[in-house]
C-alpha cells in the first residue's frame, strides 16, 4: 500500500506557511479607512471570500467586489500586498517538501481565488522551486475543499489516481473530504509529527 503513493498533495495556509489573517485584515482596514471588524464582516463574515475560493466569481469580478464591499477601490497590487503580509514560510515544512520531491511528486491545492496562484511568486516565492507549476487553487476547479469534487478535479489535472495520493491539510473537514474522494489523508499539526507520518508511509527516512 505505501509503495503505491505517487504524489503528496499539500494545503498551503497553515501547512506550508503560517497564515495570519488579522494582519491582512488590518492592512486592508487601514487602506479603506475603516475597522478590522468591518473588513472581516464584509469579506469573510458575509461568505464573499467563499465565492472567490469556489470560482463562482472571475478574478476581476472578485477583486472589484472585494473593493466594493470594504468601501475602497482596491487595486490588484494592494490585494496582493495584503495577502503577502499575512504569509510567512514554514522553513521546516519546506525542508520536508524538498526531501520528499527527490522520490515522489508533490503539488499544492489551496482554497483560494486564482489570484493566489497567479501571484504566488510574490506571495510565497519559496514554493516555485519546490512545486513548479503544480500550485493549484480551488477556484480553478469551480469548487472548494472539502467538496470531494475539488480533489478529484485537481487529480484529474495531475493525471494521478486518488488512491495514489497522500493529502495533507490542517483542517479536519478538508482531510475528511479528501478521504471521501478516495485519497489517503493526514491532518497536519507539526513538522515533526508529519515527518513521523511520512516515515510510516515509507516516504521519508525516520529522523
Amino acid at each position: 500500500m505505501t509503495d503505491a503513493i505517487k504524489l503528496v498533495l499539500f494545503d498551503m495556509d497553515n501547512v506550508l506557511c503560517a497564515y495570519d489573517r488579522p494582519t491582512r485584515v488590518a492592512y486592508l482596514a487601514e487602506l479603506a479607512g475603516t475597522s478590522s471588524e468591518a473588513v472581516h464582516a464584509a469579506i469573510w463574515g458575509s461568505g464573499f471570500e467563499l465565492l472567490g475560493d469556489s470560482g463562482a466569481l472571475a478574478a476581476a469580478d472578485y477583486l472589484q467586489g472585494f473593493g466594493t464591499r470594504i468601501g475602497y477601490p482596491l487595486s490588484l497590487a494592494e490585494w496582493v500586498e495584503a495577502r503577502r503580509r499575512s504569509m510567512q514560510p514554514d522553513r521546516a515544512m519546506l525542508e520536508i517538501v524538498a526531501r520528499l520531491r527527490q522520490t515522489v511528486d508533490v503539488a499544492v491545492l489551496t482554497n483560494n481565488t486564482t489570484l493566489v496562484a497567479d501571484h504566488i511568486d510574490t506571495l510565497l516565492p519559496e514554493l516555485r522551486s519546490l512545486f513548479g507549476s503544480r500550485i493549484y487553487t480551488s477556484a480553478q476547479f469551480k469548487t472548494a475543499k472539502p467538496d470531494p469534487d475539488c480533489y478529484r478535479r485537481c487529480l484529474s489535472e495531475l493525471q494521478v489516481a486518488p488512491g495514489a495520493v497522500l493529502f495533507i491539510d490542517d483542517l479536519a473537514q478538508n482531510v475528511a473530504g479528501a478521504k471521501e474522494a478516495g485519497l489517503l489523508a493526514y491532518q497536519h499539526t507539526t513538522p515533526e509529527a508529519l515527518r513521523q507520518a511520512l516515515s510510516k508511509h515509507g516516504l521519508l527516512e525516520a529522523s
